[in-house]
């Protein structure tokens, strides 16, 4: 099984370094160019957007909750775990590539919540499903790829996600409350009570939420998300905040690293190569920007544009990775040596160690509650990505709807009491997989990007506060929207503005 797991973290590290870094960069300069630098642009519009409306119409839940919902995922434990991991492995020069990959990540995560929204579909209970496996269906009429991508991701989100989340987080909660020092109970395979406490904690708190479907998930992440990236931001600020006289060599030290870095403990041989992969890695495991993640929860927005969506969840790649993965890696370069090197440094710990050095010892507690509700977020968003694929796969039975709820409390429960060595190096791989195909659909459709966002901005050059988006006749497309959706919505909108 070890033999395994290298092999997969082997293969991992190749696919990232060789193929999917380049790929991912060179994709985001190039929707960057393509949109005129839409991410460095409009970043007042993003703002405004994200507090926009807040409540659903026609049977689908607000901007904002779908913004929300891909904000759980992001903010995850990959802000935590990905990031020491990254510093562990690939030196401070590693958070240089984790901005690069954001920065034009931003451009990438504009155009494919974009596209979720050009090419949704309205489901029979009224509420809206989209993502690649949609726009590669009715935009690059593939529908091949439409299946291969959803059943990646079926797999990766439902099965993978959800059980690597619980498992990265279930040891240290177990450990923070003294559980790891309990006997194994007989009968239980060697799992020790507080295990199997937790591994019930984390079925309840899943199956209550997700049971309630893409509604529910929504209404809980809408507090949620943003209260949870509160707290973890203010926490890492307050150390920085103290430390200010570090941050000139913090960041001429990120700098020099990415050229000429040295890994903190060790790490993938040491150069450049490390900071790099590392820090592409775990920059797409964090923000996932072209991952082809987001865009299923994009897509089950109420906008009067699919742009209003595109900006919103570009913001959200800023938020993850510029705001909280940055104030992470801060906090544990300031660290210093004697946390980096101490026996108890792991990608699991770092941070916690970190924190625990800039504020005292009892930040461990709350950090392991933090940490157990960035997964928990994490889980039940990627319970949306996978019902949404699930529902383009069997055409929206509500049967399947249903077992996606099942596997994903199940595989949760299972991820919180196993050991997922080659699991966790899987994923990897499968993420890389979904990136690179997504990829590929994003430059094939890129002229409707382009075109949603040129009718965008002329509707804002000419005064209209609230642009309206028409799929029929829409001169700034290369074709007509498939489908009635955006024709209903035009007329909708129109009739609630002649009624005003």
């Amino acid at each position: 099984m070890d033999a395994l797991a290298a092999t997969l973290l082997s293969v991992a590290d190749w696919i990232t370094a060789h193929i999917t870094m380049w790929v991912l960069i060179a994709t985001g300069l190039f929707l960057t160019v393509v949109t005129r630098g839409v991410q460095i642009r409009l970043l007042p519009e993003m703002v405004k957007r994200v507090f926009g409306s807040r409540s659903g119409a026609q049977g689908g839940i607000s901007s904002f909750q779908a913004f929300a919902i891909s904000l759980a995922a992001r903010v995850g434990i990959g802000n935590v775990f990905g990031v020491a991991a990254a510093l562990l492995m690939g030196g401070p020069g590693a958070i240089f590539w984790m901005w690069v990959v954001a920065l034009v990540g931003m451009a990438t995560a504009f155009f494919e919540a974009t596209l979720a929204q050009v090419f949704k579909t309205r489901a029979a209970d009224g509420s809206f499903r989209g993502g690649p496996a949609f726009y590669m269906a009715r935009g690059m009429k593939n529908k091949t790829l439409a299946g291969v991508f959803a059943v990646i991701t079926l797999i990766t989100c439902g099965f993978i996600i959800t059980s690597v989340q619980s498992n990265a987080v279930a040891g240290t909660l177990v450990a923070a409350f003294g559980g790891s020092e309990s006997s194994p109970l007989p009968g239980f395979g060697g799992l020790t009570g507080a295990q199997l406490v937790v591994a019930a904690l984390v079925f309840f708190l899943t199956a209550v939420v997700v049971f309630g479907g893409i509604r529910a998930v929504a209404r809980v992440t809408e507090w949620m998300a943003p209260v949870m990236a509160l707290i973890y931001v203010v926490l890492v600020a307050i150390i920085c905040l103290t430390n200010l006289t570090e941050f000139a060599r913090v960041i001429g030290w990120i700098f020099s690293s990415a050229f000429a870095p040295e890994p903190l403990v060790g790490g993938l041989g040491g150069g450049i190569l490390a900071a790099v992969v590392n820090g592409t890695k775990r920059g797409l495991f964090s923000n996932e920007a072209g991952q082809g993640t987001a865009p299923n929860a994009a897509a089950t927005a109420t906008v009067t544009h699919p742009v209003q969506q595109g900006l919103i969840q570009s913001l959200g790649v800023f938020i993850d990775t510029i705001i909280v993965c940055t104030t992470t890696a801060f906090v544990i370069l300031i660290s210093g040596p004697e946390t980096w090197t101490s026996p108890e440094a792991n990608p699991a710990t770092l941070t916690t160690l970190a924190i625990s050095h800039g504020l005292g010892g009892w930040t461990v507690l709350p950090m392991a509650v933090l940490i157990f509700v960035l997964a928990y977020s994490s889980i039940i968003a990627a319970y949306v990505y996978s019902d949404v694929n699930m529902s383009y796969l069997t055409g929206g039975k509500k049967w399947a709807s249903w077992l996606v709820r099942v596997v994903c409390a199940v595989s949760a429960t299972a991820g919180a009491v196993l050991s997922l060595d080659v699991v966790w190096n899987a994923v990897d791989i499968a993420m890389a997989v979904m990136t690179l195909t997504n990829l590929v659909a994003l430059i094939w459709l890129f002229r409707w990007g382009t075109g949603a966002l040129r009718d965008y901005e002329a509707q804002r050059k000419a005064g209209v506060a609230e642009p309206v988006f028409v799929g029929v006749n829409n001169p700034h497309l290369p074709a007509d929207v498939p489908g009635d959706v955006w024709a209903l919505e035009a007329a909708q909108s129109t009739t609630t503005a002649e009624a005003r």
